[in-house]
C-alpha cells in the first residue's frame, strides 16, 4: 500500500477547502505551499514548487497577499521580493533546523576571519544571513553559482554541510564549509542508500544534495558498487521535472517524503517509493488547512523583514538570479 501523504479526513477537509476558497477570491491571496507540505496543502495551492521559485511566481502576480505554506525563512524571503504585499505564515513555529544552524554573529565573525572571501549561502537561511551574503543559491543552482566566482577567490559556503561537500567534489574549488544540517536529510543514511539499491536494483534513485549519504553515494558511484546509469543527484525540482521526462516507471526518492504527493499527481502511471517512510520534516508539516483557514480569516500571522535586512539581502538573491 502506498505511503499515505494526506493528514485531514476529506469529509472533514470539504467544507475547510470551500472556505479558503472564497477567502483567498475575498483578500485576494494567493496560497504557495513547498513540495514538502502535505497532499492536501499541494492541493489548494496555486503555486507548488521549492521556496525561491514560489517567492518568485508571488512576485509576478497581482495578489495583495500571500499565503506562504512553509517555513519561516520562505516567508521572509517572499518578504524580500514582495515588499508591498502582506506575507501570511500560518503557523510561526514552522522554523528550519538548517536554517537555524547558523546565526548572522556567527557568520560576520567567520566573515572576518576571511575578509577577501565570498559569502555563498543557501536559500534556506534567514534574512539576518542572507543580507550579510555576496550570493543566494538554491540546490539547483548552486554548482553554477560557485562556478560564477573568480577561481582565485576564496570561498565561504553556508550552512549545509552536505551540499558544501557535494559542491566542493563537482566543481573542484576548494571552499571552507559551515557544519550545518538539515535534520531530515541527514537522517538519510549510507545503509538507506545501500539497502534500497540492494532492493531496487533497476528503479531509478533520485538524491537530495543535502543528504548525509551524498558523499557515500559518490564514493559508491566512483568505485561502481552502485549504478551511475541509474543514480541521479538533484534538487527537488530536479527531480521533479527528471519524472517527467525520463523513460522509467519506478523510483526511489531520497528527499521529504512530501514531495511523492506531487510526484504521484503528475504521474500516476509510475510506481514513487521513498528510501525510507521515516523522512519527514515536522517543521513543513505544522501547516494544516485549518491553520491555512485561520491565516485567512484572521490575517495570521503577517512575516515582514526591517527594510535595511531586505534591501541588503535582495542583493544576494538578486545576483544569484542574474546568473
Amino acid at each position: 500500500m502506498a505511503l499515505s501523504l494526506i493528514h485531514t479526513d476529506p469529509e472533514a477537509a470539504r467544507p475547510m477547502i470551500a472556505e479558503i476558497q472564497r477567502l483567498k477570491r475575498e483578500r485576494n491571496a494567493v496560497i504557495l505551499a513547498h513540495n514538502y507540505q502535505y497532499g492536501e496543502i499541494q492541493d489548494i495551492a496555486d503555486f507548488t514548487g521549492d521556496s525561491l521559485g514560489l517567492s518568485q511566481k508571488a512576485a509576478s502576480t497581482d495578489a495583495e497577499v500571500i499565503v506562504f505554506c512553509g517555513v519561516h525563512f520562505m516567508a521572509e524571503t517572499a518578504a524580500i521580493l514582495s515588499p508591498q504585499k502582506t506575507v501570511l505564515l500560518p503557523d510561526l513555529d514552522a522554523g528550519c533546523s538548517l536554517a537555524d544552524s547558523i546565526t548572522a554573529e556567527q557568520l560576520r565573525h567567520w566573515k572576518a576571519e576571511h575578509p577577501n572571501a565570498a559569502v555563498v549561502s543557501y536559500v534556506n537561511t534567514t534574512a539576518a544571513i542572507k543580507a550579510e551574503s555576496d550570493y543566494c543559491c538554491t540546490s539547483g543552482n548552486a554548482e553554477r553559482v560557485i562556478r560564477a566566482i573568480p577561481e582565485d577567490q576564496e570561498i565561504l559556503f553556508l550552512p549545509d554541510m552536505f551540499l558544501g561537500s557535494y559542491l566542493r567534489h563537482v566543481t573542484g574549488r576548494p571552499m571552507h564549509i559551515w557544519s550545518g544540517e538539515c535534520h531530515v536529510h541527514a537522517a538519510i543514511t549510507p545503509t538507506m542508500v545501500e539497502q534500497m539499491r540492494a532492493a531496487n536494483p533497476d528503479d531509478d534513485f533520485l538524491i537530495h544534495p543535502e543528504c548525509g549519504c551524498v558523499s557515500s553515494t559518490l564514493y559508491y558511484l566512483a568505485r561502481g558498487r552502485i549504478s551511475a546509469e541509474n543514480t541521479h543527484i538533484l534538487s527537488t525540482e530536479g527531480m521533479i521535472n527528471h519524472t517527467g521526462r525520463n523513460n522509467a516507471s519506478k523510483f526511489v526518492v531520497a528527499t521529504e517524503i512530501g514531495v511523492l504527493h506531487r510526484m504521484r499527481k503528475a504521474h500516476p502511471e509510475k510506481s514513487f517509493q521513498p528510501i525510507d517512510e521515516s523522512i519527514l520534516c515536522r517543521y513543513m508539516k505544522m501547516i494544516t488547512l485549518d491553520k491555512v483557514l485561520r491565516s485567512l480569516e484572521q490575517n495570521q500571522h503577517v512575516v515582514t523583514v526591517a527594510p535595511e535586512i531586505a534591501e541588503r539581502a535582495r542583493v544576494a538573491i538578486e545576483r544569484m538570479i542574474a546568473l
